[in-house]
């Protein structure tokens, strides 16, 4: 009997057994969440953070919401969302600032031209 048919190749352990031309499966035994972040992230690939960061340009309680997430936790569910959610944390502290500034130089600019 031939010793290639009874070569498994599903699981190849050496290097060479990988180049046969089929697709190999990574996934370890020890440690079942190592292909978990393969999907693509939710809204157009770009993740939730990302996404209301861009979206909360033209509709400003996204930043607030990404915001909420991001205190909440959210990224440890998957930490690819981390960055944008804190990019949106930003954006919110931002336009606090600029909000309370704007604010302070109405009330108190207006004041010294009467």
């Amino acid at each position: 009997m031939d010793q290639s048919i009874l070569v498994n190749t599903e699981h190849p352990t050496e290097a060479v057994e990988q180049r046969n031309g089929k697709y190999v499966l990574i996934r370890d035994v020890e440690e079942p969440q190592l292909g978990m972040y393969d999907k693509p992230l939710p809204c157009f690939g770009c993740g939730i953070g990302w996404f209301s960061l861009l979206l909360g340009f033209v509709f400003p309680l996204m930043w607030y919401y990404a915001t909420i997430l991001y205190f909440g936790n959210y990224y440890r569910k998957d930490p690819r969302e981390r960055a944008g959610l804190a990019a949106s944390a930003i954006a919110v502290s931002a336009n606090i600032g600029a909000d309370v500034l704007f604010d302070f130089l109405v009330t108190f600019g207006s004041v010294k031209g009467s």
